[in-house]
């Protein structure tokens, strides 16, 4: 991939004219100016004439008027002088050169200066001026005439007048006095004050009447990052400062100008603690399964980021019903990613590449190199890590070979749905660390009830979870070692041929003792938990449904089913799988006259059965055997 593709001809002309004296200064500049000669940038006779001076002086003068011929005369072609100049063979024997790559790819030179304008054609304007009054003066010496002299002006017209002894013209006069300084941004740009680079490094931020400094990298290191006349403070603590502590969300209450802290760290221009944390001690409110501890036990620091939480949860809620409904879509064969219509309305959306298929997370997306954006039964991977798995060509391309309904991924690139980053962005994504790296390889999200917050991440796959919506729930004891952690789906799966050497028949899978089959129990309520994506099935259905109880006489769920397994009440397999099995048969004894639910009811269960005869190495009865029974 061309590494300027990234940088606007603007950008490269910019650098082009900030360099040309560098350049100019090069020794034995001969190869310099064939590699111009053989890409037709500049003029024959231009190279003739200078490749025959002698004098170093003279040399380094002719190269910069090269330099400035190829701005004014080849702005179109800049991309090409650039990637003519950057070839291996000019950056070995070129130091100047390989300063010059270094310093426009690793972004210590910056675009976002503005340089003075050009005063060359106001200059001319003047000379001509000159020339045309001399000339006026010489005719009329020869012709004897004296031009009329001008009116006696009035004395506010006199100080209107620029001083004699200023040789600039009215309009440069003007132009001196209304000198000021400027900001960063061109006329009409929003001056959103948190990209200047005077704020680079902090930020004024308000929260009710108080003001204070926010420093960007205590914020990002989660330390006290907003200093108030010389007090340092959390954000939750400058939120309490500032009165209003009632809010208890301090990305809402905290403000640059108008703009809140969480649309500043949304958009990526600031960076907060991430809410993903491997093997983190925190815990979250919000939780599937019962914890032994009391709900009074919950401390009111877990409490407030619960409330966190579910504020973020309800934006994802909306994203999440699209992509449910695209992996409904998916399912019946039609696609749902718009891209036939050059609209794009999904955040996830199915990819392929040869014989693998992913989906691919537009949050997550920087480049063809930059952030593993592909989600895989597997890994997460980069595009170009993707196409290389995926496609059996030599030289792939990951724009083209990585297909998204039926459209290669240039696509979306072209709608400006998937933005590519510069080879300068300095996000997360860009310049990741070890840690941040570590990281993309496991979800965002709890893989059972698909929302954010502190979670759990496996060392083998790619999920991750919440503490208590893991099961068995992860103890704190746990998440303090360092040791490889793995997620009941990996345990079960590492563990699957030597726990079952042989087939069983269904009768002796449920015969068997529950405290013997505990991670298989395990394993298919966190299926069933999976597959209920409405928490249809999760909670104690007398309190929420009307008349209930009237028809169901035994009401089961499967929280209730996760309590009695945690408490040992159950003694066999036998005893687990009729619970499970009766929170469907009440389903559809109570829905008789809802096709839906009792539809919902159904394909859980075909789920768990299949499951459970996979899970036990069930072997298959003969039909004749199964018809005699």
């Amino acid at each position: 991939m061309d590494p300027l593709a990234f940088l606007t001809d603007k950008q490269l002309l910019q650098f082009l004219r900030c360099s040309r004296t560098e350049m100019s200064c090069m020794l034995q500049p001969h190869t310099f100016l064939n590699q111009l000669r053989d890409h037709l940038l500049i003029p024959e006779n231009m190279y003739k004439k200078l490749i025959l001076i002698r004098s170093k002086e003279l040399r380094e003068k002719g190269v910069y008027q090269v330099l400035d011929w190829v701005e004014a005369k080849r702005p179109d072609s800049i991309k090409v002088f650039w990637n003519c100049v950057f070839r291996d063979h000019l950056l070995q024997q070129y130091p100047t050169l390989r300063l010059l790559r270094n310093r426009l790819l690793d972004g210590s030179f910056t675009f976002y200066e503005k340089l003075p304008e050009k005063v060359e054609k106001e200059e001319e304007e003047d000379t001509k001026k000159k020339a045309s009054a001399e000339g006026e003066e010489e005719a009329e010496e020869k012709t004897g005439r004296k031009k009329r002299k001008p009116k006696k002006r009035s004395a506010s017209a006199e100080e209107e007048q620029p001083s004699t002894s200023t040789q600039s013209t009215p309009s440069q006069k003007r132009k001196v006095q209304r000198l000021k300084y400027c900001s960063p941004f061109r006329k009409g740009e929003k001056a959103d004050i948190w990209t200047w680079p005077i704020y680079k490094s902090q930020l004024p931020v308000t929260c009710g009447d108080k003001e204070g400094m926010l420093n960007r990298d205590k914020l990002a290191k989660g330390e006290r990052c907003i200093v108030v006349q010389g007090r340092w403070f959390t954000p939750s603590g400058f939120e309490e400062f500032g009165g209003k502590k009632s809010h208890k969300n301090w990305k809402y209450s905290i403000r640059c100008r108008d703009t809140t802290l969480r649309e500043l760290i949304q958009e990526g221009h600031l960076t907060s603690p991430d809410f993903k944390r491997r093997k983190s001690a925190q815990a979250t409110k919000r939780a599937l399964f019962p914890s032994n501890q009391s709900a009074g036990s919950i401390t009111e620091s877990e409490e407030d980021d619960g409330e966190e939480e579910e504020e973020e949860e309800e934006e994802r809620q909306k994203r999440e019903e699209g992509e449910r409904g695209e992996q409904a879509n998916t399912a019946g064969g039609e696609s749902s990613t718009g891209v036939s219509h050059g609209v794009v309305k999904k955040c996830v959306f199915k990819v392929t590449c040869g014989a693998i298929n992913g989906m691919l997370h537009k949050d997550r997306f920087a480049s063809g190199s930059c952030g593993k954006s592909i989600r895989t039964e597997l890994c997460w991977m980069t595009p170009v890590k993707f196409v290389t798995e995926g496609s059996a060509l030599e030289d792939p391309s990951w724009k083209k070979d990585i297909q998204c309904d039926g459209k290669p991924l240039s696509v979306l690139i072209e709608s400006k749905f998937l933005h590519i980053h510069s080879l300068l962005c300095k996000c997360k994504l860009c310049c990741s660390t070890v840690k941040d790296r570590h990281d993309e390889d496991n979800d965002d999200d709890c893989f059972i009830c698909r929302s954010q917050g502190s979670v759990i991440c496996c060392d083998k796959c790619p999920r991750s979870f919440h503490q208590r919506c893991h099961l068995p729930n992860v103890d704190d004891a746990i998440l303090g070692d360092n040791r490889t952690w793995m997620c009941t789906f990996c345990v079960l799966g590492a563990s699957q041929l030597w726990r079952y050497p042989k087939q069983i028949t269904y009768q002796e899978a449920l015969t068997c003792r529950i405290s013997d089959h505990l991670l298989e129990c395990q394993y298919l309520l966190l299926c069933l938990y999976k597959a209920d994506e409405d928490n249809i099935f999760v909670t104690d259905p007398c309190i929420n449904v009307r008349n209930y109880t009237s028809v169901i006489k035994t009401p089961v769920w499967l929280d209730r089913v996760v309590e009695k397994l945690q408490q040992n009440l159950y003694k066999t397999v036998q005893y687990f799988v009729s619970d499970v099995l009766l929170i469907f048969t009440n389903c559809a004894t109570f829905n008789r006259d809802n096709a839906e639910f009792r539809e919902m009811g159904e394909r859980l269960k075909d789920l768990f059965e299949r499951e459970f005869k996979s899970t036990f190495s069930i072997q298959l009865q003969h039909p004749a055997a199964s018809n005699s029974q």
